[in-house]
């Protein structure tokens, strides 16, 4: 570092988080090396919010893993009227509602037990965090749901969170788990978010749902959020809600898995 750098005394707290502390001062301003990191973070989080989700791709990893899985799309068209319009993203286009319920159909004529839990991978705000954390995060969590009816996997282009709640409607679910990029900050941009909701339907709110955030190797590691969410699975079945009624003790049931991630009522 430059001599014309005021260190920070606060340096040594840099090994202990990703925030932007102790960057040392030039002058006024910040040395070039964290303004500059600064900038490609800001980069990076703006990729994350427009970039596509290769749906297709993801289907394909899926199925390469043992998942049925489903195609659809909200009532948004492309991104723009996405970010403008998140009441779209949060229904179904005609085209994939259709498809939903002709899907449904064959196991609704031959009265078969209806899925327990369906999940829903959506591009959300970060398609990034969808097509990374998402896969290894159903392996984790499918190991721990040997006796559960399990829907196909349903992957979601300009989805918001409440849009799983007419998939889960049309298919019948118990449940819905929600999979869903979240709002990229300027050291996560691939952080995904899973939503649950008990007797999903359109019309649920915030209150009704649980959500386990921050899903990502350096923030909730894969093993530690399948854990939370597998105990969140259970209880909500026993219980039959989730929301504010559904608290998690899951940490307390596995000690030794700790991470810098948060579990809330949404």
């Amino acid at each position: 570092m430059s001599d014309a750098v005021e260190k920070n005394p606060w340096g040594g707290l840099k090994a202990f988080t990703n925030a932007r502390i102790a960057l040392g001062r030039a002058g006024s301003g910040l040395p070039t090396a964290p303004l500059l990191a600064f900038n490609l973070s800001h980069a990076q989080a703006r990729d994350a919010v427009h970039h596509p989700l290769d749906a297709e791709a993801l289907r394909r990893t899926l199925e390469a893993e043992g998942f049925a899985t489903l195609g659809v799309e909200s009532a948004a068209p492309d991104r723009q009227h996405y970010l403008r319009r998140p009441d779209l993203g949060r229904r179904l286009s005609e085209a994939s509602r259709a498809a939903l319920v002709e899907a449904a159909g064959p196991a609704i004529a031959a009265h078969e037990e209806p899925p327990e839990v369906v999940f829903v991978i959506g591009d959300g705000l970060s398609a990034i965090a969808a097509a990374k954390q998402a896969a290894p995060l159903l392996l984790a969590v499918r190991a721990r749901l040997a006796d559960w009816r399990i829907g196909p996997v349903v992957v979601a282009r300009q989805a918001r969170v409440a849009l799983g709640d007419e998939i889960g409607e049309l298919l019948g679910a118990k449940l819905v788990a929600m999979l869903i990029g979240e709002r990229p900050g300027l050291s996560s941009p691939d952080s995904l978010g899973v939503y649950l909701t008990y007797a999903p339907k359109v019309g649920c709110h915030d209150a009704q749902r649980n959500c386990v955030s921050n899903v990502r190797p350096e923030g909730l590691p894969y093993e530690a959020a399948a854990h939370k969410l597998h105990y969140l699975l259970t209880h909500a079945r026993r219980l039959g809600l989730t929301g504010v009624g559904l608290k998690d003790d899951s940490d307390a049931t596995l000690p030794g898995i700790g991470a810098p991630g948060q579990i809330t009522s949404a």
